[in-house]
């Protein structure tokens, strides 16, 4: 794997680009892959063995385009898959995604944490693991958000409906106390700015693409496979490119060509 090649990055569907977002911003030399899974979007209701099937077969994609590191950038992925491929590619530079339950447990003054994820992350060993090494001090409230994932992937971050569904969930966790909230899904910090409008101005939203950003960078920089090379980026859809490349501007920011992904 060539030190200037570029850092491989996936999700079940544009969650991710919250994360390629961050690894952009702090890795400005770095080239970027990026794979959409849409065509089995969304992962948070699939079997733990559907999702590593999918992790392998994707993670298999990038490694064919040369990717010298790759990042789960999904939590429901990194519960079912990471171990799995870790296993398979042991010298690979692997970053997975956790919902943030240490820096949340640690922020909190009412000691209520609120988790806002999907089924699969919540009912995962990875995430009862965390709270019992990171959250025995404070209650943790959580809530599946059946959904929500859909309404962004359409590029609905501020309409009616996803305000209506967004107050539904928060709110039982305000009404219980809970001051810190943790964003357990890559797609969440999208609609940050709708949950800033209806959250009291005391509560914190926590979530995890800065760091995963910053691990990359320091896994690489361990390595010596940090790039210092005019920075490209490819997109590729398991489902309709056509749609991913509709919320490109929302969601990346920018335009960009997207390829189908066969795999």
């Amino acid at each position: 794997m060539s030190d200037n090649g570029p850092i491989g990055v996936f999700d079940s569907g544009v969650g991710g680009l919250s994360v390629l977002r961050e690894i952009r911003a702090r890795l400005p030399h770095e080239s970027l892959l990026y794979v959409a899974d849409s065509g089995h979007v969304p992962y948070g209701e699939k079997s733990p063995e559907f999702i590593r099937e999918r992790c392998r077969a994707i993670a298999g994609f990038l490694l064919e385009q040369g990717a010298k590191a790759l990042v789960l950038a999904c939590n429901t992925a990194t519960a079912a898959g990471v171990a799995d491929l870790r296993e398979q590619y042991p010298q690979l530079p692997l970053i997975g995604m956790e919902p943030a339950v240490k820096p949340a447990a640690r922020a909190t003054r009412s000691g209520v944490v609120g988790v806002l994820a999907t089924t699969g992350t919540l009912k995962s060993a990875k995430f009862a693991a965390l709270l019992d090494r990171f959250a025995s001090d404070v209650r943790v409230i959580t809530q599946p958000c059946p959904g929500l994932v859909e309404r962004i992937e359409a590029g609905e971050l501020a309409t009616a409906g996803t305000r209506a569904l967004l107050e539904s969930l928060v709110q039982p966790l305000i009404a219980q106390g809970c001051d810190t909230l943790i964003l357990g899904c890559t797609h969440y910090p999208f609609v940050k700015p709708l949950l800033r409008e209806m959250l009291p101005p005391e509560v914190a939203l926590v979530d995890t693409g800065a760091a995963v950003a910053r691990h990359v960078e320091t896994l690489l920089a361990a390595s010596g496979q940090l790039s210092d090379c005019k920075a490209t980026v490819r997109f590729w859809s398991s489902g309709d490119p056509r749609r991913l490349a509709c919320v490109l501007p929302v969601l990346w920011g920018e335009n960009g060509t997207v390829s189908y992904c066969s795999v």
